[in-house]
């Protein structure tokens, strides 16, 4: 028989749960907001630096390195695209010189996740969790890049097939699309960089102050619904096959128009032990496409045939990643796992891995060859 007590706690702890669910939206609002406004920043500093690293390169190897090192400055791959596009647009870049950029800007795209990870940093075990989560996005495009650079170099597959696609569309209008996302947050970004706008430093350090208490919070609230058996909801429904995180990291992508808050998202999911790297690994890759929305949008509002072959590459490059990845598709997860074991061992290492790979490595390619 069941005690009365129990059935009195019943709606109590119903509402608890609800109550944990507004607080978990309440942060994740401020989780996006933080993202935006620290692109925001970037952007500020960043968007003139990354038109004029565009125009120097001629070298397809200096362009991907390009590519990567404009996307982590500004922190948008979708940025970045878009920036290419219109100067394929206005004849600045060809579309040879475009492709391998669009490249790089895949893998500095990733950036953003392993900076969110480091909010994990002081705390073991969910450091490994989620600094493997991130990572996992970073090897599957360094991998990507290495399959697929020589062969365009060479056969010039993406540019042949994105040009063909863009004259099958060459008679297309452009159009917009606002993502719900976008419409939430915007309005605040706007305000925010209203009053701070003339020290984009200070917008920095507001995004990042926000961005480590709103993960903070999240995994702690993760963790707390957890007891409550909420992880079956994604571990069993959302993440239970990986063609259903594969369609999910699309659609979520494709709503948010940015590819690094939809994988940042799953990061402090993985810090809490809710989901695991070969969960989120189909779901980056889903993500990785949906993201291409963005440019192909911006191309075709163009209505320009080569700026739209562009904006089809990005989009080729990552459905030709995803499939040659398949045979191997075990190998990104367990570099990354493999990555994180040693990270959490040697911590300064992480910091070495960003600054190198994102930013010294592909500024001395630039220098020494471009």
């Amino acid at each position: 028989m069941d005690s009365p007590q129990g059935t009195v706690n019943q709606p109590l702890e119903i509402l608890k749960a609800l109550l944990k669910l507004l607080s978990f939206f309440a942060v994740l609002y401020c989780f996006l907001f933080a993202i935006k406004l620290m692109g925001g920043a970037f952007k500020m500093y960043g968007k003139d630096f990354a038109e004029m690293l565009m125009q120097r390169t001629s070298h397809p190897v200096v362009g991907m390195f390009i590519g990567l090192l404009a996307t982590a400055v500004v922190q948008s791959s979708s940025a970045t695209t878009s920036i290419i596009v219109g100067m394929v647009a206005c004849g600045v870049l060809s579309i040879g010189n475009a492709v391998p950029m669009v490249m790089g800007a895949n893998i500095g795209t990733t950036v953003t996740n392993t900076l969110i990870s480091m909010a994990h940093i002081t705390r073991g075990a969910e450091f490994k969790r989620a600094f493997a989560a991130a990572t996992v996005h970073d090897f599957f495009n360094i991998i990507a890049v290495i399959v697929m650079l020589p062969l365009e170099i060479y056969t010039h597959f993406l540019s042949k097939s994105a040009m063909w696609l863009a004259e099958e569309l060459a008679g297309s209008g452009g159009f917009e699309f606002v993502g719900p996302i976008d419409i939430l947050l915007n309005p605040g970004v706007k305000a925010v960089e209203g009053w701070l706008g003339a020290y984009p430093w200070l917008l920095l350090v507001v995004s990042f102050v926000l961005i480590y208490f709103a993960l903070k919070f999240m995994v702690d609230i993760m963790k707390s619904l957890v007891m409550t058996k909420i992880e079956a909801y994604f571990s069993s429904y959302l993440f239970k096959t990986a063609p259903r995180a594969f369609i999910l990291g699309i659609l979520f992508t494709v709503l948010v128009q940015s590819s690094s808050i939809t994988t940042s998202l799953a990061v402090p999911l993985a810090g809490a032990g809710i989901l695991t790297v070969q969960q989120i690994f189909p779901y980056t890759l889903g993500a990785n496409i949906g993201t291409t929305i963005t440019a192909i949008l911006a191309a075709l509002i163009t209505a320009n045939t080569a700026a739209i072959s562009v904006a089809f590459a990005h989009l080729l490059f990552n459905v030709f990643g995803t499939i040659f990845i398949l045979p191997i598709r075990s190998a990104p997860p367990r570099l990354a796992e493999g990555f994180a074991d040693i990270a959490v061992r040697y911590k300064a290492l992480t910091i070495a891995y960003l600054a190198v790979v994102f930013y010294l490595l592909p500024l001395l390619v630039i220098i020494v060859l471009g």
